[in-house]
């Protein structure tokens, strides 16, 4: 039966009391800044300008509203309990037990296995570098200074993330400042484009613009980690709250406005777009010497400041979940304010992916990444559902805990959801992206499935 109060289940704790609060508001201010610049805008926005042309922007607009939604729900739950589980707790407390189960391992599994990937990605970077060198050197020596960081004190993600963003926040906005001084033709040696590479906005129609707007959904993904990282803050609820209300003008800064500096300046059927990045491809169109290697920091940056992340936020998904009696308890131990048996487990299950991608790269390691291909959008689900159910309970029994209210509630939200099966319905159309949606399906209902067997068993048991 679904609850009708706020109350927690026994062992669900509103604030994790035993976790540190040694994040400063510094910290979360340059995460909620930084995190929204993700690996995925470097690498793989490149594939989607080829795909849907000028029209990306389009694309990325549509899917940042969809985004801009989802937080300002999952920041209405969060400023009201604070919690390391995020999601999964709200999902727990507005849903059931199961809920919280599905939505906290599928995330836990996405951010484990992102965590190698990322690994791999910036194994790559250094290699050309110095070639010769061995990938899994890399990527193993990125996941024990990581692993060693967050195993210490939570202050030690917070200062990692803190300058990784002020050098992706920098990076960004000179590439920007660059692009639109280029654009209006102030740029010394560079003439303007105009609106020359716009002229063809829907290259490939409207197929195209649908695999362009899959492509940006999937580059938003690690916003969730401020929602995290606010639990162990010293002021919780103003922190979500300040996150949340500027996650707006990030997301309409970095992603679209880069997307359209990006397109104006360079023919969007350009080889370099694919081969070298967009953002390479766009320094080098305006004629500024390094601007490859430079990016490449910057991108190695990014990815090194994900799987930072990604492990924090596993390890605290993890820790949350064994809290409120979803998980082995060894994995809930917390020593010096950090659940540090779930660190090394996250950890570790980061580098048996990128073993699996060398041991087993035709046939386990792709059932894998196919797997996790849509967690991202079932986790945007449980946010929108729960945030329906547990509004109503706080406007009715605590009101003074709307810190944060969801825009024209309840009509966004239902527009939201309705966004998501839209987004399903087109993943469903593309061969690339079937599998990825029917892999994820089974995962989730297999882990739905032990999550309500569950929640029976202890309802029988109490």
């Amino acid at each position: 039966m679904p609850r009708t109060t706020l109350d927690a289940p026994p062992g669900t704790p509103d604030t994790d009391v035993s976790l540190s609060h040694g994040l400063k508001q510094r910290h979360l201010s340059m995460i909620a800044l930084g995190g929204v610049i993700g690996a995925g805008l470097f690498v793989g926005s490149g594939a989607g300008i080829a795909a849907a042309g000028p029209s990306i922007v389009i694309a990325y607009a549509v899917s940042g509203l969809l985004v801009m939604l989802v937080m300002r729900m999952l920041g209405e739950m969060s400023a009201a309990y604070p919690s390391s589980g995020s999601f999964s707790a709200h999902a727990e407390r507005a849903i059931g037990p199961w809920a919280g189960f599905t939505a906290g391992w599928s995330f836990w599994v996405l951010l484990c296995t992102a965590v190698g990937l990322e690994g791999i990605g910036a194994a790559k970077i250094v290699t050309g570098w110095l070639p010769g060198t061995p990938e899994w050197a890399w990527v193993a020596l990125f996941m024990v200074v990581f692993c060693v960081a967050n195993l210490a004190a939570v202050k030690n993600f917070g200062e990692f993330e803190f300058w990784f963003a002020a050098l992706k926040v920098g990076a960004i906005g000179l590439f920007l400042v660059l692009g639109v001084l280029a654009i209006a033709g102030a740029l010394p040696g560079t003439d303007s484009p105009g609106t020359a590479n716009l002229t063809d906005f829907l290259p490939n129609g409207s197929e195209g613009l649908v695999i362009g707007l899959l492509a940006s959904v999937f580059a938003y993904g690690g916003l969730e980690t401020v929602t995290i990282a606010a639990a162990e803050s010293e002021n919780p609820v103003q922190g979500v709250a300040r996150s949340v209300r500027t996650a707006m003008w990030r997301i309409a800064l970095f992603y679209i406005g880069s997307m359209a500096v990006i397109v104006t300046l360079v023919p969007w059927d350009s080889k370099e777009v694919v081969e070298k990045g967009p953002y390479v491809a766009a320094l080098d169109h305006l004629g500024i010497p390094g601007a490859a290697q430079l990016m490449n920091v910057v991108v190695l940056v990014a990815l090194l400041s994900a799987m930072n992340a990604n492990i924090y936020g596993a390890s605290r998904i993890g820790y949350s979940l064994v809290e409120r009696g979803q998980g082995p308890k060894g994995l809930g131990k917390v020593s010096g304010g950090v659940p540090r048996v779930a660190v090394l487990a996250s950890s570790v299950f980061g580098f048996v992916c990128v073993m699996l991608s060398y041991w087993r790269p035709d046939d386990v390691f792709p059932w894998l990444l196919n797997m996790i291909g849509a967690v991202i959008l079932v986790v945007w689900i449980f946010i929108a559902v729960s945030q329906l159910r547990l509004r109503r309970r706080v406007e009715r029994e605590a009101p003074e805990k709307l810190v944060v209210r969801m825009w024209l509630f309840p009509a966004l939200t239902w527009v939201a959801l309705a966004g998501m099966a839209g987004i399903f319905v087109l993943m469903a159309r593309e061969p690339d992206t079937r599998v990825q949606l029917y892999s994820t399906g089974a995962m989730t209902l297999a882990l739905a499935a032990v999550g309500y067997a569950r929640q029976k068993a202890r309802a029988a048991h109490d």
